[in-house]
């Protein structure tokens, strides 16, 4: 806790403008609970708007102030002085009800990027509310946090969870999940996790990939929902990050073993081992993986899974948007009609499937009505049919392949359809939707969206941005002792 300097209180307070200010909002209390009980000409008269202009002169002017903060920093010589009511400070935080309990003047020592915004916080204290930016949201929350100031500590919060996809320079969300770890938020921890997972690629060539820790890159690396353009894009940046970084032997080895070789292609492999230098000093640590990923991409599927265990990570793809593996689908106007699309997909990802391909075709309706809700004839009167609204419907999507083929065997396919939002500006990634393996649609799929309204955060321009991922996984059919 802060170090602490002060002087007794004297032994009468200045408490007008405390008293002024329960009255004040005692009144206004009063008046929303007003009974009205029929009464036509009850009517509730708010004047918070007053109060809080009241309150802020309070703090400006330290009209009737009884207690003193003096905030300094290492990074200035002259502390800031705030002139404040001790019952103000006291309802928002114990903390300051504990502080200023025996004295009227406290010192606090603050690191410079909380000092900067103590002002805010104090305002906040009066008011109840403030305006943060992007690069204040940590020490905001630091703030709230160490003075025990829960609501603000949640709002700040939710912040951060809100503006995952706002815009900075430098990035922010990497920054946003360490301190989650640190201070052991884990809503916030899982969805900067969740945004990074989705939108990989703009995280990849952005400067915040420099500073993302050994225990998030490994994280993420374990993850088989990562939305990126290819495996061996994942490859390269893994490469930028070991070089920069330069990690002890057995973590780089470890983040190594996490690249999922088999997905690259041999041509690709090749070219790795004769030109990266990061390859090529912990050789040893891979190899086995490496020869394993020319073994599959050798060997049929069905012949490959004879000998070994293709039911692991290694062999299963991630969301990979290069066009062999799914297609985007703009929908424009989606409220509006049943629409339907065609694209094809390799098999799979053994080149010895690479010439073969597989057509798919989609239905998207915008109002489709599950049986629960379909029109019936009702017993009570002839003839008569349950009305149905349109917005009873919901939206469907729909996968099929467009044939069967005994090359077919031993594979199965996911689909994965990701829903592009525009947030500041930018196109990302915020809804995925995974299909069960022997489904052809997801049950969720844009449950909660309503696609009448143009201003919906699902659509771009009242069209519907739709990525579908196709992802082929092997399974063993015949187990042959190696």
């Amino acid at each position: 806790m802060a170090r602490l300097t002060g002087t007794r209180p004297v032994a009468t307070r200045r408490w007008g403008c405390a008293a002024a200010f329960l009255l004040l909002l005692f009144t206004v209390q009063a008046a929303q609970k007003a009974d009205f009980s029929g009464d036509s000409t009850a009517a509730t008269i708010n004047h918070s708007l007053t109060l809080l202009q009241r309150l802020q002169e309070l703090l400006q002017n330290g009209n009737g102030s009884d207690s003193v903060l003096r905030v300094r920093s290492a990074t200035s010589d002259e502390p800031k002085v705030f002139h404040t009511h001790q019952l103000l400070l006291s309802l928002q935080s114990e903390v300051f009800e504990s502080l200023l309990r025996n004295q009227s003047v406290v010192t606090l020592h603050e690191p410079p990027e909380t000092a900067a915004l103590f002002e805010k916080f104090i305002r906040y204290l009066y008011c109840g509310g403030v305006s943060i930016l992007l690069h204040q949201a940590i020490p905001m929350h630091q703030l709230a946090s160490k003075y025990r100031v829960w609501g603000l500590q949640r709002g700040v919060a939710e912040y951060m969870r809100t503006h995952l996809a706002s815009e900075s320079s430098q990035g922010h969300v990497v920054g946003w999940y360490h301190y989650a770890v640190r201070v052991g938020d884990a809503a916030l921890q899982e969805s900067c996790l969740q945004f990074l997972a989705w939108n990989l690629s703009a995280v990849l060539g952005s400067a915040e990939w420099g500073s993302v820790s050994v225990e998030l890159l490994l994280l993420l690396l374990e993850r088989s929902d990562l939305v990126l353009h290819s495996e061996l894009e994942l490859y390269t940046a893994v490469e930028g990050w070991l070089s920069r970084r330069q990690p002890e032997a057995p973590v780089a080895e470890r983040v190594l073993r996490a690249i999922r070789y088999p997905m690259i292609a041999p041509s690709q492999l090749f070219r790795l081992q004769a030109q990266s230098a990061v390859l090529a000093r912990h050789r040893g640590a891979v190899q086995d993986l490496l020869f394993q990923a020319f073994q599959f991409h050798a060997a049929s599927p069905l012949h490959f899974a004879k000998y070994f265990d293709v039911n692991c990570s290694m062999f299963l793809p991630r969301n990979y948007l290069a066009p062999s593996w799914g297609s985007q689908w703009v929908i424009t106007n989606p409220a509006r009609d049943d629409r339907s699309t065609s694209f094809q997909t390799q098999l799979g990802p053994s080149s010895h499937d690479a010439g073969k391909r597989v057509t798919w075709n989609v239905l998207f309706s915008p109002r489709w009505l599950p049986v629960s809700l379909r029109p019936v004839y009702s017993d009570s009167v002839a003839g008569a049919i349950q009305p149905v609204r349109i917005e009873d419907g919901r939206p469907r999507l729909v996968i099929t392949p467009a044939m069967s083929s005994p090359d077919f065997a031993g594979v199965s396919f996911q689909k994965t359809v990701l829903v592009g939002v525009r947030q500041q500006g930018r196109v990302l990634v915020k809804h995925a939707y995974s299909f069960h393996q022997s489904s052809d649609e997801a049950a969720d799929f844009l449950a909660h969206a309503d696609l009448q309204k143009r201003t919906s955060e699902y659509l771009i321009d009242n069209s519907l941005h739709l990525h579908i991922i196709i992802k082929p996984v092997y399974h063993s059919l015949i187990k042959v002792k190696k």
